[in-house]
């Protein structure tokens, strides 16, 4: 079974990329992809391509989400947090710990909060 994959965005401390990487986790950010500055959509379609979940503090992130799953359009899955409510140590543990339990599939068209 595939792991889940997950694409970080632009909002997001790069520290939880590296994080990710060291407990073994497929992760890439909107900075080494090339995406700063890029609209939120570009965004969705960049995961899409990667077939990632996005992560993000964005809340228009989820608002695409739930408008794509009205308008029946895949995309891998959004994952949220608040900034600030949860520490880096803790945001890593847990996003590690969603790619252990959760499948892509069972993430296609998701909107979790962390």
């Amino acid at each position: 079974m595939a792991r889940l994959k997950l694409y970080v965005d632009e909002n997001v401390d790069v520290r939880i990329v590296e994080g990710l990487r060291r407990r073994g986790v497929a992760a890439t950010s909107a900075l080494e992809e090339g995406l700063l500055g890029a609209s939120d959509e570009e965004h969705f379609r960049r995961a899409a391509s990667l077939k990632a979940a996005i992560f993000t503090h964005d809340h228009h992130f989820v608002e695409i989400a739930i408008q794509k799953g009205l308008q029946r359009e895949d995309h891998f899955g959004v994952i949220f947090v608040e900034m600030h409510r949860v520490s880096l140590g803790e945001c890593i543990r847990r996003l590690a710990l969603y790619v252990d339990v959760l499948s892509p599939e069972e993430m296609l068209g998701a909107v979790e909060f962390l």
